[in-house]
């Protein structure tokens, strides 16, 4: 099944539900001491909850900025695919491209984006449009 961000009639594809859950189980892990929520809880707990109302959007994106700068600074091979059962690995293990040289870099939608990237484009589109942002299922 297909995970993404629906913004009014926008679409923004992300991939699995695992690979979505891997973002934020690597912020939880490695920018917040394992503590879900407590540095960054817009994106962590509002959005991971399924939806962003208007009023949240300019917070969230703020967030995001202050995880992409956190996260360049991390190499690839700390990523978290699940900080409930940190036994499990990506499906691809730890072949990634040498051209990812940090966490910030890691994350690459089924499409071939920048997760981060996509993520900021769909609340800048919210932002303009004062609409909620939402995570869905295809």
């Amino acid at each position: 099944m297909t995970v993404g961000l629906k913004v009014d009639l926008y679409w923004y594809s992300i991939g699995t539900g695992d690979f979505l859950h891997s973002f934020f189980s690597t912020i939880c892990v490695r920018l917040e001491n394992n503590v879900w929520g407590s540095r960054f809880p817009i994106l962590m707990n509002e959005l991971y909850s399924g939806k962003l109302e208007p009023h949240q959007l300019e917070e969230a994106l703020r967030e995001l900025e202050t995880i992409q700068k956190e996260l360049e600074r991390i190499n690839p091979n700390q990523v978290v695919w699940d900080n409930e059962d940190r036994s499990k690995m990506p499906p691809w293990g730890d072949n990634i491209s040498p051209d990812i040289k940090a966490l910030s870099d890691y994350f690459v939608t089924s499409s071939g984006k920048n997760l981060i990237s996509v993520i900021k484009r769909a609340l800048l589109d919210a932002i303009d449009e004062q609409v909620e942002l939402e995570i869905k299922n295809l």
